[in-house]
C-alpha cells in the first residue's frame, strides 16, 4: 500500500519539486484573482502572459476562461478581475 501514496500524492499535485509560491502584486481585486483564478491553474499563468496583454487582451483571457473554460466567475467580479490584471501586469 505504502509504494501506492507516492504516485498518488505526484498526480494529486501534493508533492511539489522545489516551487516557489506565486506571490500576485498587492491592488484591489487581487483576492477575487487568487479566489478565482487558481481554480483551474496557478497564478504563474498571470506572469507569463503579463509581458504580451494590454487590457483588451486580459479582457480577451476572462472572457476565454469563463465562456469556453467554463470557469464559474460572477459577472461582476469578471471586471474586478480584469480591472486587476490590467492595473498589476498588463503592457
Amino acid at each position: 500500500m505504502r509504494h501506492l501514496l507516492i504516485p498518488i500524492l505526484l498526480i494529486a499535485g501534493v508533492a511539489r519539486a522545489g516551487e516557489d509560491a506565486i506571490e500576485l502584486k498587492e491592488a484591489p481585486g487581487r483576492a477575487l484573482v487568487e479566489a478565482n483564478c487558481v481554480a483551474c491553474h496557478s497564478l504563474d499563468y498571470i506572469q507569463m502572459n503579463s509581458p504580451f496583454l494590454d487590457r483588451k487582451g486580459w479582457e480577451a483571457s476572462v472572457n476565454k476562461m469563463i465562456k469556453v473554460m467554463g470557469a464559474p466567475v460572477k459577472e461582476e467580479d469578471a471586471k474586478a478581475i480584469v480591472d486587476y490584471l490590467h492595473a498589476a501586469y498588463g503592457k
